[in-house]
């Protein structure tokens, strides 16, 4: 069974950093597609940023130059640094594994809340 949980999420004031990570039990990630997404009350989800089963990774244009996404493969998570956050950023954040068939499995969820 396919497992994904966030954590890291937290309060922090605009201009500062929080780490989260998603852990994966059932499923290799590297050889998998693994994004972070995020929804805002009364909006919908949109991606974050994404790493590939080759490295490859792509951001949104909001989040370009502030977030990294990384995978640690022997701890089999991957991990969105964050910093230079803004109340913008604020929403709760969801870790989505895609699979070579284009399945798609997702965490729980983990709020972020930037303070102005």
């Amino acid at each position: 069974q396919v497992q994904l949980v966030e954590s890291g999420g937290g309060l922090v004031q605009a201009g500062g950093s929080l780490r989260l990570s998603c852990a994966a039990s059932g499923i290799i990630i590297s050889s998998n597609t693994m994004g972070w997404y995020r929804q805002a009350p009364g909006k919908q989800r949109d991606l974050v940023a994404a790493i590939t089963r080759g490295g490859g990774t792509n951001y949104a244009d909001s989040v370009k130059g502030r977030f990294t996404i990384s995978r640690d493969n022997a701890k089999n998570t991957v991990s969105l640094q964050m910093n230079s956050l803004k109340p913008e950023d604020t929403a709760v954040y969801y870790c989505r594994l895609t699979n070579w068939v284009s399945r798609d499995y997702w965490g729980q969820g983990t709020q972020v809340s930037v303070s102005s």
